[in-house]
């Protein structure tokens, strides 16, 4: 580790967020030098033995290596910071244990209480030890190794703002270009749209498939918003969405979805 100035890697798979705590950690801790960042598990091993970093911030989902197989895997060797969406046993399992967390999107009050707990680990000795039976239980319970927990939020900047969407308020997503668009409905009624560089595919794996399908190459759509569906004549099929005007395409090899409407 270290002996004069921090050093620290963040990983998390959507950039918007990992670029919001990095300028975040910038404000919180300015003598802390961000010197790796890495979008999946795997990557995050590498930048670890490439950059040794005194602090990780590991998203707990990512592809590839979860943020806990990372963790257990980096052990002893640098001071760990768990990045998650809201799961109350997890944060539970984090406030009784001796691992640290923030949760999405990241609260400035609370970065300032990890950042003060960071710099007092830091003029101690080695990190922490007795976590892996915390691990394990956080591993079991988030089903990490097997089955991936179901995607709650997307995070997508909007002008100045990173907005934090409910999945279950999202009408379609679409691909579009290098982008994901996603449209949802607020609380008010109002109809909302955002890019996000997120690709559709790495979306859809983490989308519950009882509420959203995949009716196009580049679409998904939450099956709790269509209003009904029309069938045309070279065999492919179009949805009506409940209160959008938009209509979206379903192709040939998703046809069968949509048989009994």
């Amino acid at each position: 580790m270290s002996a004069t100035q921090p050093t620290a890697m963040v990983a998390d798979d959507e950039p918007l967020l990992r670029q919001a705590l990095i300028r975040e950690l910038a404000e919180a801790w300015p003598e802390l030098e961000v010197v790796s960042q890495a979008r999946s598990g795997t990557d995050a091993l590498k930048e670890f033995e490439t950059s040794q970093p005194d602090i990780c911030f590991l998203d707990i989902h990512m592809p590839g290596l979860s943020g806990v197989e990372v963790a257990r895997r980096i052990g002893r060797r640098a001071h760990v910071v768990f990045v998650t969406a809201f799961d109350s046993y997890a944060v539970e399992a984090f406030e009784h244990g001796a691992l640290d967390y923030l949760v999405k999107p990241v609260e400035r009050g609370r970065l300032a209480e990890t950042v003060s707990r960071l710099q007092e680990r830091l003029a101690s000795a080695q990190p922490s030890t007795g976590t892996e039976a915390l691990l394990d239980e956080l591993a079991s319970h988030l089903k990490i190794g097997g089955e991936t927990e179901h995607l709650r939020w997307i995070y997508a900047r909007v002008g100045q703002a990173l907005r934090v969407i409910p999945v279950e308020a999202i009408d379609f997503l679409r691909a579009d270009e290098k982008y994901t668009r996603v449209a949802w409905c607020e609380d008010s009624g109002q109809q909302s749209e955002a890019l996000i560089v997120t690709s559709l595919r790495q979306l859809f794996v983490r989308l519950d498939k009882q509420r959203f399908v995949q009716v196009h190459r580049s679409v998904v759509v939450n099956l709790q918003k269509v209003s009904h569906f029309t069938r045309n004549k070279n065999e492919t099929g179009n949805i009506h969405l409940k209160g959008r005007d938009e209509v979206l395409p379903v192709s040939r090899g998703f046809l069968h979805l949509f048989r009994q409407m």
